[in-house]
């Protein structure tokens, strides 16, 4: 027997998994989760507080690798979360239909 819970779960997934699929809306959506990572390397690279980094960054770096660096960790972290995030969502909905069918 499925708890009412279970059953609202069954009935948003079946709804909703084909577009949390598309990679666009997972690049989207899960912005907020790669600049949670992206944001703090960039400010340790802005409050140059090492001093011996910052002397080697000041005449051999390039700001736009940061800022390339910067916008492939953060779509390849946004991407990955909501792809795993997919994928335990996934597996809860196919382990309550397996229930459900006993």
């Amino acid at each position: 027997m499925l708890t009412k819970e279970e059953k609202d779960f069954i009935i948003y997934w079946e709804a909703n998994r084909n577009k949390r699929k598309k990679l666009f809306r997972q690049w989207l959506v899960g912005i907020p989760m790669g600049l949670a990572i992206g944001v703090p390397i960039l400010i340790n690279y802005a409050t140059g507080w090492y001093k011996r980094a910052a002397m080697v960054a000041g005449t051999q770096f390039n700001p736009i690798v940061l800022l390339v660096a910067l916008l492939l960790i953060v779509s390849f972290t946004a991407i990955i979360y909501k792809q795993h995030q997919w994928d335990q969502y996934e597996q809860r909905y196919r382990e309550i239909k397996a229930k459900k069918e006993e």
